[in-house]
This record gives C-alpha cells, structure tokens and sequence, in this order.
C-alpha cells in the first residue's frame, strides 16, 4: 500500500518512541493496528457493495438486451412470413395473369 522499507520503519519507530515514549508506543501501536484493521475492513466492505451493485446492474442490462433480442427475433419471424405471404401472392398474380393473357391469345386466335 504505501512504499515503506525498513530504513522507514526503523526512522518511524525511534521517533514515535522519542514523541511517545517506551511505555506508551505499544498502546499506539496497538491502537493504530486496530485503526488500520478498520479501515481495511471498511474499504473491503465498500468494495464488496461496489461489486454487488455493479454485479447487479450488469444482470439487469443482460436481461434488458434478451428481452430486446426476443422482441426483435419475433418481429423478424414477423417480417419472414408476410414475405412469404406477399411472395405467395405474387405467385398467385403471375398465375393469373399468365392465364388471362392465355386466354386472351386464345380468344384472338379464334
């Protein structure tokens, strides 16, 4: 976390023994490590929430994006079958004009 070596810490400790005193540097340590023990814990617990939260949301877009890919699968299936129906019926059209024109022909011809 911070980029302390020994040097650091031997200079650390003498002047924290110079400001504090023998008999009362190991309550400050004591009470430091149990500061820093709950600030760990504090940041751990933010991160965690941070990670649900974001887990959470996530899941949510997921599910939005489905939904929006069914919708768009049904409306293609949609789109495929009035292509078929309008296919068919130009089918049915050309068959009938076909006819007519047969007809017609058959009708000159007499």
């Amino acid at each position: 976390m911070f980029d302390i070596g020994m040097p650091e810490m031997v200079v650390i400790f003498i002047v924290a023994l110079l400001a504090v005193g023998p008999k009362k540097l190991p309550e400050l340590a004591k009470a430091l490590g149990k500061g820093l023990g709950e600030l760990k814990k504090s940041l751990q617990d933010v991160k965690d929430t941070v990670h649900e939260e974001f887990k959470e949301s996530t899941s949510e877009i997921q599910d939005t994006v489905n939904d929006i890919k069914k919708q768009i699968e049904k409306e293609a299936d949609v789109v495929k079958d009035v292509q078929k129906q309008i296919e068919k019926e130009a089918e049915d059209t050309n068959k009938s004009i076909s006819k007519s024109v047969e007809d017609i022909n058959q009708h000159v011809n007499k």
